[in-house]
Formats: structure tokens, sequence, C-alpha cells
């Protein structure tokens, strides 16, 4: 497995060092105090995750590959995931502070000492698969670690900050605002998935299948909070004939009026913006929705949420249809020109911001900024076979999630790409996530 991924011995050890750096950096500056997090559904304790991320390394690297026992005595009863129920982390006797961060440290170094065994004969697939693997999932909980400082009203962390706290790479200069009208895509047969020759894809992507879509009109950027804000205005949110019966019940039980963050004042409507509120920005795509709401508005606009393959084709077919790219602009390296990833701005930028990155249809920032919402349901692909040795990534999860697509601002670069497949309840609110719309 993973015989397309071209990375060596030392490649590896900075990509662990990489993620690692930025894992700390995210949780370092908060003090003991904010590490304990009330009760809720949507976050973890911070020491917990942290461990979780350490652990992950532990079982999936050093004890798959080598039989090794864990760094720290039963480390599974306090940090796997699926034997550790969500509600029962709080009450768990966890390591210290210090504890934590030093079985983080001892496992990161096991993981380089095995590696630097590696340097001259190198590694085979199965071992760089599981690095990898590993990798990624740091970077799934940095990103976690993100949007749980804003679920907590937490300070912007510093990553991807100067040491003023403000952002090392600006926002394009250049900012337009808007970016309104549609896209007509002709629609037509398409390979919807990842395929064989991919660096590195998860199960739930395998693999590539033909699938037949008709011709639509897709928006050509996400739904802006000026946008939202009419459909807030004209009480959207108290209309039940514009949400399902799901997402009426959820709406009733928490009494929204609004999206999570955002308030009214008395000099117009502002968003929290992790510790501190600022004026709500009118070009910048709505974030912090759940699919409820993004269902709801779609109704309301008399527009509808693109499926999981209408956005793939829009995002990944050239303009003739004749090949199908990783990236929307291509195949090649990227940087900040053409996408907002990787914190390279603390927060979303405006949706007509990076047209570099367009897609061989014309849509703009289908990765990146925010996660998009889609129609999908989150199911497997025909001939679906759960991927080794993380059994638990995929299957578990799927009929109850919906799929999102084209990761955030917070998102890994090496994890974004057009056939990687994201997954939440309809109702979470905490994502970095926002949604565009396609013409019924």
């Amino acid at each position: 497995m993973s015989e397309n991924l071209a990375l060596s011995t030392a490649d590896f050890l900075e990509l662990l060092v990489d993620a690692r750096q930025r894992t700390l950096a995210l949780t370092d500056d908060l003090h003991d105090e904010q590490m304990t997090v009330p009760h809720t559904q949507v976050v973890n304790p911070f020491l917990w995750e942290l461990g979780h991320v350490g652990f992950f390394y532990d079982v999936f690297v050093l004890q798959h590959l080598d039989g090794t026992p864990f760094s720290l005595d039963r480390a599974e009863r306090l940090y796997d995931s699926f034997r550790v129920n969500h509600e029962d982390r709080w009450s768990l006797p966890l390591p210290s502070r210090p504890q934590t961060l030093a079985y983080m440290e001892q496992v990161l170094e096991r993981t380089q000492t095995r590696l630097e065994k590696t340097r001259d004969g190198g590694l085979n697939g199965n071992e760089r698969y599981c690095l990898f693997l590993a990798i990624l999932h740091e970077d799934m909980h940095c990103e976690a670690f993100t949007y749980m400082r804003q679920t907590l009203g937490y300070p912007a962390p510093r990553v991807g900050t100067n040491g003023d706290g403000q952002a090392a790479s600006t926002p394009p200069a250049a900012e337009p605002g808007p970016l309104p009208g549609d896209v007509e895509i002709p629609g037509g047969k398409f390979i919807l998935g990842a395929h064989p020759e991919q660096p590195f894809v998860f199960d739930n992507e395998k693999w590539g299948h033909e699938v037949e879509l008709a011709p639509f009109r897709m928006a050509r950027a996400p739904v802006t909070n000026r946008e939202f804000l009419e459909f807030v205005e004209d009480r959207g949110y108290f209309q039940e004939e514009l949400w399902s019966y799901g997402g009426w019940t959820w709406r009733s039980k928490h009494s929204l009026s609004k999206p999570v963050y955002w308030s009214r004042g008395d000099a117009g409507w502002l968003r929290r913006d992790f510790d501190r509120w600022v004026p709500l920005e009118d070009h910048r795509p709505v974030c912090f929705v759940s699919w409820y709401e993004a269902e709801a508005y779609c109704n309301w606009a008399r527009r509808r949420l693109p499926t999981e393959a209408e956005w793939e084709l829009a995002a990944s077919s050239t303009s003739d249809g004749s090949a199908k790219h990783l990236y929307p602009w291509g195949d090649g390296d990227f940087d900040g020109r053409h996408v907002s990833l990787d914190s390279r701005h603390l927060g979303c930028v405006d949706v007509a911001a990076h047209p570099e990155g367009d897609s061989g249809l014309g849509c703009r920032q289908m990765l990146g900024n925010v996660w998009e919402w889609t129609a999908t349901d989150f199911y497997p692909y025909p001939g679906f076979i759960v991927d080794r040795p993380y059994l638990q990534y995929s299957a578990p999860w799927f009929g109850y999630r919906k799929v999102l697509k084209g990761g955030c601002w917070a998102t890994r670069d090496r994890l974004a790409n057009n056939t990687y497949r994201n997954y939440f309840e309809p109702f979470r609110q905490d994502v970095i996530a926002g949604f565009r719309t396609c013409a019924r």
C-alpha cells in the first residue's frame, strides 16, 4: 500500500517535527485552567486529545509495525477513542500536563529512532502508509484544536501569526469582495472518487467509479455573510416550512435565531472571532453553520446543496471534461496564491480571493477557506474494503453523517484535495464549515 507516496525517511522525519510543532503551537499558550474544558458534545478535554495524538503513533506505528509495548502502561484504557466513550473522558485518571507532554515526546522520539534505522534500507509501502496516516491524524487534531479554541472563546492561536498576533500572511491585497453568479456545468459521465495513482487515499475514497450527472448550475463561490444575513433578517430561523423535521427539532431545542457566533449590536451585526467581537464582513463566506442551517437557507433561496458528485466534478474536471485533476487548478504544487489553507490567513478571506485557484469549470475556492456541506449522506463507495490497520476511520460513521468537501483555512496542505471526504453530524456548528448552492 502507498507505493505512490514518494517520501523518503528524511521527508518523514521533517513531517513528524512539523506536525508536532503545530500541535504544540496550538496548545502551549493555554494556561492550566483553559486546559480544563466544560463537558460538551463537540469538544474533548485538551489533555485527553493531546495524549490521544501521541497514542495514535504508539499503536499504529510502533505497536502495529514492530509489536512493541506502549510507551505508557495501559495507554489504550485512556486514549483509545473506541474504548473510551466521549462522556467518560472527563473522569479518566489522565496523566498531568507535564506527564502527557513527556509521553508524547517519548513516542515521537521512538518513532524518530525507528525511522533513523531505515535511512539506508528505505521504507516499504506499509511503513509509509502507517507513518503518513499518523501524521495526517495529528493534522486533523490540529484543526480540531483550532476550532475548539473558537468554541471555547479562547484567544486566537499563534499559528500562522507573528509575535503580535497579527496574521503573518495577510489576506490578499486585491479582495474585490463578492463573486456572484453561477457556472454552467454540462454534466455527463464522471469518475467519482480516488484514482489508484494518487499518492495517499483513505479507504472511503476508494475507488473511483463512474456516475452519470445531469447538467447543473453551481454558484461560483460559497454563500457569503451578507447573503446569509438576508435569510436571518427575513426570519428564516422561524419559518418551519424551510426546515427538515430533524433540522426544525434541533433549531427549536436550542432556540436558534442566527448563526452560533453572530450577535446584533447597536452598530450592526457582529461575529465572535475567537475571544473578540468584530463587525460581520459582508463578503467572507458564512461559517460555523450546520448542515441543517445550510439546508434551510437553500429552501429559502429556492436553491439546493450540491451532491458530493456534483461538487467533485465542479472542482476537478477540466473545462472540456477530458480529464480529472487532484486540485481545482491542476495536479502540481501550489502555494498561497491558489488557496487559503494551512493557517496562512488566520480566518476566512473574501470569496473572490485566490482567482489563481479557480477550477477548470470556473468555480472559486473549491479548496480552502471553509469546508462545504454537500447534500450527500456519508456512505461507502461500491466495493468498499476497510483499510488496515485503522479499521475505525470510516466504517463506524456510515449512514448518519453528511459529506463535506474542500478543506478550510486551518486544514493542512497535505490533507486537502478534491477526492478527500470529510464527514460530520448535520447539527455540528463548531466546524469551520460553510456551503455553496446549486440552482434547482
